[in-house]
């Protein structure tokens, strides 16, 4: 087996074929997995490992040293970076883990609707296996495990329609799983000195319920997004 070419074309853009009724699918399965409590229980700690990755991601990208993250079920986690206390690198490393969700989401329908979920989860794949070096609790490591073993099988027995919807559903979950976890900062977040608008208050002076504005301000550009790649598809 030749494989730089088998890699190649895994990677490949492909012409995935979707559907109407194959859409109409996909948002039904996303709104499902987050409205019914039962599936949403199990099922969010994926949007809080985006959340703390985002976190993470940005840190790096603005100079901090990323050292370890813990997700937990109930939607709380947090991701360490080291590097000075104050300034613009803490500010936008601690803005970033709302909105990544709902952005990562965009990308995936994005990458579902033009051909490239199987490069895609390819990226993913790698993440999970770099951010396993900071894992710092069992279950954080059973989630990223379970995570990569699944995008792991869907990348390797490529079905071109299937990685294509199951990329497009997972980024709705993350994407309508971002209002939610907003929805849940709005209702407690001012009052808990530990959220990430509270932080963001303290280290720049503007008011909490501002930064909860440019989360939600994000989350609706996505969203936004989202709904005009689903138009065209449709």
């Amino acid at each position: 087996m030749d494989v730089g070419s088998d890699l190649s074309t895994r990677l490949g853009a492909a012409t995935p074929g979707l559907a109407t009724g194959g859409l109409t699918l996909a948002v039904l399965a996303a709104l499902v997995v987050v409205l019914v409590p039962a599936l949403w229980l199990r099922l969010r700690v994926v949007v809080t490992l985006v959340h703390e990755l985002g976190h993470a991601l940005v840190g790096v990208a603005s100079g901090r040293r990323f050292t370890g993250f813990v997700v937990r079920g109930d939607m709380s986690g947090h991701a360490v970076t080291v590097g000075p206390a104050r300034g613009l690198g803490r500010v936008v490393t601690t803005w970033a883990g709302y909105p990544m969700p709902a952005l990562v989401g965009l990308l995936m329908l994005w990458a579902a609707t033009r051909g490239y979920a199987g490069a895609l989860l390819f990226g993913t794949l790698l993440t999970l296996v770099v951010v396993l070096a900071f894992v710092r609790s069992a279950g954080t490591l059973l989630t990223v495990l379970a995570a990569g073993a699944g995008v792991g099988a869907l990348w390797w027995w490529r079905n071109d329609e299937t990685q294509a919807w199951v990329v497009l559903a997972a980024g709705l979950v993350l994407l309508v799983g971002a209002w939610r976890h907003l929805g849940a900062l709005v209702g407690t977040g001012r009052r808990d000195p530990g959220s990430d608008a509270v932080v963001l208050g303290r280290l720049t002076g503007i008011p909490a319920v501002l930064w909860l504005v440019t989360f939600a301000t994000t989350l609706a550009a996505a969203t936004w997004g989202a709904a005009r790649l689903l138009l065209d598809l449709a």
